[in-house]
């Protein structure tokens, strides 16, 4: 297990973007974005393994670039032409322990809240 502590949520309008980062106080293989809505489930918005493979889900394909810098142990979840319906609670983790999108890992950072105005 590592720890993981996320940064750079906030308020943007519409069309806007953000940048998320997640930093790990170890090396982590694979490293995934998931977000949780009020009252909905957790959900998986992107992943990046060690080797560079790299997964979005559909709803964030073409806008959202999942990136990582092993030499700090960080990973990115670069955010464009947000929409409203992208606001949520967005969580880093590490170490899947079964595929990738289901959010069952080994750690969790504790959140950065993206509020979408429009």
């Amino acid at each position: 297990q590592v720890t993981l502590v996320e940064s750079g949520g906030g308020l943007v309008q519409a069309g806007g973007s953000l940048r998320l980062s997640c930093a790990a106080s170890g090396r982590a293989f694979t490293m995934g974005w998931f977000r949780q809505a009020p009252g909905k489930e957790r959900v998986f918005v992107a992943a990046i393994r060690w080797s560079g493979d790299i997964y979005y889900a559909d709803s964030v394909k073409g806008r959202f670039t999942i990136s990582r810098d092993n030499a700090r142990n960080t990973v990115y979840l670069q955010m464009n032409t947000l929409k409203p319906e992208d606001t949520a609670l967005y969580y880093c983790a590490a170490g899947p322990k079964g595929q990738y999108y289901n959010p069952n890992y080994s750690s969790w950072g504790q959140g950065t809240q993206v509020t979408v105005s429009s």
